[in-house]
């Protein structure tokens, strides 16, 4: 349990939740319900996962920043949807309405094809496209979806044109390319890895600086010439205006819950890749990737 003096004893003495904007099952809740089981070991409070989806996770976010800022209501702050989505539309919430506590995961993109396809890498793709712009197809979880950011901003590193098919989901797009409906899926390194799993999928590349641990027989974009990192952090974030004790009791908590040997095995097993970031660092990366998605938006609109 975490070491609280005696004017911090009072934070947590009731349940924590952390809101997670989509669906139970999906790689973000997975982070979410890994975290919490590991901040209750070390709080000694209960901590409860709260799935709060619709509208691209508007509604979970937007529900957050709403909340009372006392520590006890916190969200998973998933991108590029907390970014994008204020981007596209008036939104019910901003970046600017989370005190933004840590990164916890970075799940990078990834682009895939069938076991058949005479793609085998991601140059094989850039030839293909560019022989037949607008016509080989690519799936997404849907419009402005980690996937379909990812694919942008590749199609304009690499001065091509795929055709979109959005889905509902990444199993949908799973699915797909497995029955050949689809010529290229895009999906996080995470949910690629389990798809690969006895099917006919074969993953070109990782958007990320460097191979991942977990796919170390994965290439990385940059060394196909272009370095494109995108994908899905998930981070923690809590309403706008913290009491300052309260934030350093909080900071005290997930530095002992992300440094505890159980969570890291758990998402090891889980194939998911820490990335802890505290708090100004967080804050930094994610403006930066604002202003690039703010760039993207208008040149290449993923939902005009």
């Amino acid at each position: 349990m975490v070491a609280c003096n005696a004017a911090h004893a009072a934070f947590p003495d009731r349940p924590i939740s952390i809101v997670v904007p989509f669906t139970a099952g999906g790689g973000t809740d997975i982070t979410a319900r890994l975290l919490a089981r590991s901040m209750e070991k070390v709080s000694g409070a209960r901590v409860i996962v709260v799935n709060r989806p619709g509208a691209g996770g508007e509604i979970g976010m937007a529900s957050v920043v709403d909340a009372p800022a006392d520590g006890y209501t916190l969200g998973i702050v998933n991108t590029p949807n907390a970014l994008t989505i204020p981007i596209e539309r008036p939104a019910k919430f901003t970046l600017g309405g989370f005190d933004l506590l840590a990164n916890i995961v970075d799940d990078p993109g990834t682009l895939s094809v069938h076991a058949d396809s005479a793609i085998r890498t991601l140059n094989d793709l850039i030839l293909a496209a560019r022989g037949a712009p607008d016509t080989l197809t690519y799936g997404t979880a849907g419009i402005g979806s980690a996937g379909h950011i990812s694919m942008l901003l590749f199609q304009s590193a690499a001065g091509i044109r795929l055709r979109h098919i959005p889905f509902k989901g990444t199993s949908d797009v799973r699915t797909a390319l497995i029955g050949k409906q689809i010529d290229v899926a895009t999906a996080n390194l995470g949910e690629a890895l389990m798809f690969a799993r006895g099917q006919p999928w074969r993953t070109l590349g990782q958007m990320k600086a460097q191979r991942s641990p977990m796919a170390a027989d994965v290439p990385t974009f940059a060394e196909a010439g272009y370095p494109v990192e995108s994908g899905s952090l998930r981070g923690l974030g809590a309403p706008k205006g913290l009491p300052p004790d309260t934030l350093a009791s909080l900071t005290r908590i997930i530095d002992a819950a992300m440094n505890d040997p159980e969570f890291r095995d758990a998402t090891r097993k889980a194939e998911q890749d820490i990335l802890y970031l505290k708090g100004d660092a967080y804050a930094t990366t994610l403006q930066g990737m604002d202003t690039q998605f703010r760039q993207l938006w208008q040149t290449s609109p993923w939902n005009p």
